[in-house]
């Protein structure tokens, strides 16, 4: 793969973020504690991910599930660097300047993939405006070497929105997922605050698309709640997804990462979050995840296999 210049221009406006309104983090409810698992499987996926020079966004973006999913031998590889072109004001994943893609990350991914005994493989990355095709390449060369690495994996992608770009799309989409994910995040009113650099129509536009070049690929899509959204804001942007196409939902809690980002504005309770699944599922999707500690990876072979087997 030859190396792709990257366009130093792009990371002049980055500017501190603004304050916000609530400066300490608050304090989390019950249903938010986890108990910690035991074992030492945590110990060794952690290492291996180090050994082989690569990140997760488990650990970047300060995942609740960290130890619960490394304990499983499962992670969500993050590709193209731990640092992001965007600073979304709810993501704990670092901003600013990044290097070049590593031209040999997508055979350390497929290894690292086969050492952990994985039959399903989730890939997602930072998102990478400094580059033409915002990273497309090195997701297909990824699938390329997962395939042949792993010739029965399952793999399931969480793609940035490529500024719109239908061709970067294209060839991801000629990679060939299994799955097809991408979070439209948040309602539409709170897009200039929480995605200031992203754009609500224009996610939906690649979700669209996705269903046009590929109508076979499941295609999937994440919520957070707790940003300050209104039920019926909620109940739009389930309409709109899924008149996008989308068949597969997660809906999870909105957590502060750190003092600096979007401060908690509600949090949610597990009894609205199950509601919240039925009229997802009444609204016409396959399947639903839905809960406080749902991330849009969370349990993602199980949502595939029921939804492959009702298939």
């Amino acid at each position: 793969m030859k190396r792709i210049k990257i366009n130093r221009r792009l990371f002049a406006p980055f500017a501190p973020l603004r304050e916000t309104k609530n400066m300490q983090i608050q304090k989390k409810p019950s249903w938010l504690k986890k108990r910690l698992p035991s074992g030492s499987e945590y110990g060794k996926i952690a290492a291996l991910i180090g050994d082989s020079q690569l990140h997760t966004v488990c650990q970047e973006a300060k995942c609740p599930n960290i130890w619960e999913c490394f304990s499983c031998k499962t992670a969500t590889f993050l590709m193209m660097g731990p640092r992001c072109t965007r600073n979304c004001r709810f993501c704990a994943v670092a901003q600013g300047p990044s290097s070049p893609p590593d031209p040999e990350e997508p055979l350390r991914v497929a290894e690292a993939a086969h050492q952990m005994g994985l039959r399903y493989v989730v890939i997602t990355s930072v998102t990478r405006d400094d580059l033409p095709d915002g990273g497309a390449g090195m997701f297909a060369e990824t699938v390329a070497a997962v395939r042949k690495k792993i010739p029965d994996a399952r793999i399931e992608l969480l793609i940035p929105d490529f500024q719109g770009n239908a061709a970067a799309l294209r060839t991801v989409m000629d990679a060939g997922p299994d799955v097809l994910n991408h979070n439209i995040e948040t309602v539409q009113r709170l897009y200039p605050s929480v995605r200031p650099q992203a754009a609500y129509g224009r996610s939906l536009e690649l979700l669209r698309r996705v269903k046009t070049y590929c109508p076979e690929i499941p295609t999937k899509s994440g919520l957070m709640l707790g940003l300050g959204e209104k039920t019926e804001e909620i109940r739009e942007t389930l309409k709109d997804i899924f008149e996008a196409g989308c068949s597969i939902l997660t809906l999870g809690q909105y957590l502060q990462p750190s003092k600096e980002h979007l401060p908690v504005e509600r949090f949610v309770e597990p009894e609205e979050f199950e509601e919240w699944r039925q009229i997802a599922l009444d609204t016409g999707f396959r399947q639903v995840a839905s809960g406080p500690f749902v991330r849009s990876s969370y349990h993602a072979k199980e949502l595939y296999r029921v939804q492959h087997q009702e298939e």
